[in-house]
């Protein structure tokens, strides 16, 4: 037998990012955003995108598009909770083709590097008794939870300045409470890093409870773009999820 006769060596699995879905319309563009990010970075993988709801391609329909091609399913999602849990397993069970699922984004340091990014991009400096606001979704799962709590102490440790949670529903303190908890402290400069990954309602709500300036969602930023890529690497060494 000759070089040339053996099989070629299967590629890589696809990576399948799956974003939650908005009615707004900026969220597509962002998501989309992203994923040319992605395949800049990586043009050999083939890069795919699933909603969980609200926004085609929905993530069975992506899964069934691609047959019984290997995938790994990378969730736009930053912390635990029951889409991750629940929703994305569930789906990848019943796909066709061996299917792995990645852990969240967050909490991880790229995604502190998104922050930042985003809160210098709004003027954040810093400035005397500041502090920060990290909004998020919220959800009552208590890993949910923790998993925003690790997210803002290490953007605390970042911007040497402190950083609490503040939730857009299902868990508390909401945004609101968080600014008042910090100027209880004497906190006078208090911003709000927005801990989503693409505008939508929740995002444009919390922002506009920043008494001082709210950063912009985090986007097609590289480091978002490689902790994407660092979590896909990751699932590709776990057991597969899911099996036809």
């Amino acid at each position: 037998m000759t070089v040339s006769d053996l099989p070629p060596r299967p590629g890589p699995p696809a990576l399948v990012l799956v974003a939650h879905g908005s009615r707004d319309p900026r969220a597509l563009s962002t998501v989309r955003a992203l994923m040319d990010r992605v395949r800049e970075l990586r043009p050999e993988l083939s890069v795919h995108l699933g909603h969980i709801e609200l926004n085609e391609p929905l993530l069975p329909d992506t899964l069934a598009a691609l047959g019984d091609t290997p995938a790994v399913l990378v969730p736009l999602l930053l912390s635990r909770g029951h889409h991750v849990k629940r929703d994305i397993p569930e789906t990848a069970a019943a796909a066709q083709a061996p299917t792995r699922i990645a852990g969240p984004l967050g909490p991880h340091p790229l995604l502190v590097d998104t922050l930042h990014a985003r809160l210098l991009e709004a003027g954040w400096r810093p400035r005397p008794a500041s502090a920060v606001v990290l909004a998020a979704a919220g959800s009552r799962d208590p890993e949910s939870r923790l998993d925003t709590q690790r997210t803002a102490g290490l953007l605390s440790a970042r911007l040497g300045v402190p950083v609490l949670p503040g939730y857009a529903s299902a868990a508390t303190p909401t945004v609101t409470d968080a600014v008042h908890a910090l100027r209880a402290r004497g906190r006078r400069h208090i911003a709000v890093a927005s801990c989503f990954t693409a505008p939508g309602r929740f995002a444009t709500e919390c922002a506009a409870r920043a008494p001082w300036l709210a950063s912009a969602p985090l986007g097609a930023h590289d480091a978002m773009a490689g902790l994407i890529l660092h979590r896909y690497e990751r699932a590709r060494q776990t057991p597969v999820t899911a099996a036809a």
